[in-house]
């Protein structure tokens, strides 16, 4: 088993992202709220430093709000996952988002 993570950046993906996991057999999952980190930075001003970085960020109104998306699912299930992930999202490009995945040793209640 695995714990499949999706850090979305492109939150207005999420309904067409959920759709195309259920087409293909993946119904169980976690969506969070978050806020990403540029976000935070972008609006201290006790950081001169980032100063570049503010004026940069000053611009995106993507930054603001993430979705975080778990889902705890077989290998197999996890390469379906993945593919339309892949194809919705476009992680290719920049901003979009991350997906990564690690072991699951156990899991209690799943399908309960």
């Amino acid at each position: 088993m695995n714990l499949l993570i999706v850090i979305l950046k492109k939150a207005n993906l999420v309904s067409e992202l959920c759709k195309e996991l259920a087409e293909e057999g993946v119904h169980g999952g976690t969506i969070l709220d978050g806020t990403g980190m540029a976000s935070i930075i972008e609006k201290m001003d006790d950081l001169p430093m980032f100063s570049m970085l503010k004026s940069i960020l000053a611009d995106d109104d993507e930054n603001e709000t993430v979705k975080t998306m778990l889902f705890v699912m077989d290998d197999a299930e996890m390469e379906k996952a993945k593919d339309v992930i892949r194809k919705v999202v476009g992680l290719d490009e920049p901003n979009t988002g991350i997906m990564f995945a690690v072991p699951v040793l156990f899991v209690e209640g799943l399908g309960a």
